[in-house]
């Protein structure tokens, strides 16, 4: 006769997962976050890829005198391109993973899986986005930090696209790739350091008794996280900032760094840290609130359809539906 315990395994083991969620939601999240927070990511490259050290207030200000308000969304085209290659891809490759990598073992989805398995999935997410997202990167850089060079030098590119097609047509299809190592650093420790210190936080805060699923704990959760996720990410994003802006005859990643370490010294790793951090956090903020929105709104239509979801891999009660979405929002 077969004990309780094997059957409660065989039984996980007979249950389909649940689909994951549409992959697209991450980018949609982090398009929207970007309309608020796009004015900070433009100070922030420009303080990164400035030859002097320049304070956050004195690039804002400095931004504003040369081109007025509208200065600050300089590069905006590109920032929503790179959420849409970068953010789709990581976000979308990372909920994949979970589910896919989910065992009998580790529990029903509304339990977390263990953090090595967290952070390796979502740093092979990061490295994937990191790939997908590297041109528009390049082009988000150069646009936002085009006022650091002197006018003759400067890039002017229309849009997005208009760089991607310029960058083809006059320094060849490899240079969209340029910087490619320093960025998909900066993805990995980004995806781990924010998608699964995220997914940590957030089980400990309810693990505490003090929090109950919804937008305040999620607040809370992505608030922590993108303090982690700017603090881990720093080095790295500076050195690509230096990589991107640059053209093709300024030399290797490794050169620019020795460079920049003998005349600037190790501090200038962390340089633009606040700007960073004031941008990074509240757009972490929204992108996780928003996101899981999005997941709500998905579980529910779901569930709605007598379908099994994530937050139900069951055949969900559909009249107990209601009850449950009010204790979420």
């Amino acid at each position: 006769m077969a004990s309780p315990a094997s059957s409660s395994v065989a039984s996980a083991q007979r249950r389909p997962k649940p689909p994951a969620y549409p992959f697209y939601l991450g980018g949609v999240a982090a398009c929207l976050a970007s309309f608020v927070t796009h004015p900070l990511d433009c100070v922030k490259n420009r303080m990164q890829t400035a030859k002097a050290k320049q304070g956050m207030w004195d690039a804002l200000k400095g931004t504003a005198k040369h081109d007025g308000i509208s200065g600050l969304y300089a590069g905006l085209t590109a920032s929503l391109l790179r959420q849409m290659t970068y953010s789709v891809t990581r976000f979308g490759a990372y909920d994949w993973l979970k589910v896919e990598l989910r065992t009998p073992s580790d529990g029903p989805p509304s339990k977390p899986l263990p953090a090595w398995k967290l952070a390796a999935c979502a740093s092979i997410a990061g490295a994937a986005g990191g790939v997908a997202g590297n041109p528009a990167d390049i082009i988000l850089v150069r646009m936002t930090s085009d006022l650091n060079r002197p006018p003759a030098e400067r890039y002017n590119y229309k849009h997005a696209l208009h760089g991607v097609y310029r960058m083809t047509v006059t320094e060849g299809p490899v240079s969209l790739f340029r910087g490619i190592v320093p960025n998909v650093t900066r993805a990995v420790l980004m995806n781990a350091s924010q998608l699964a210190t995220y997914d940590f936080f957030k089980h400990s805060l309810l693990n505490t008794g003090l929090y109950k699923e919804g937008t305040w704990l999620h607040f809370s959760a992505s608030f922590l996280a993108g303090t982690v996720a700017t603090t881990v990410c720093s080095p790295a994003d500076v050195i690509k900032a230096r990589v991107m802006s640059a053209n093709g005859a300024s030399g290797g990643t490794i050169a620019k760094l020795q460079r920049a370490i003998q005349k600037e010294g190790i501090g200038f790793l962390f340089r633009g840290w606040t700007p960073a951090w004031v941008r990074l956090s509240p757009n972490t903020i929204l992108i996780f609130v928003i996101l899981e929105k999005l997941r709500l709104m998905v579980d529910v239509a779901r569930e709605q359809q007598g379908l099994p979801s994530q937050r139900n891999p069951g055949i969900p009660d559909v009249s107990g539906s209601a009850e449950q979405d009010n204790k979420r929002s």
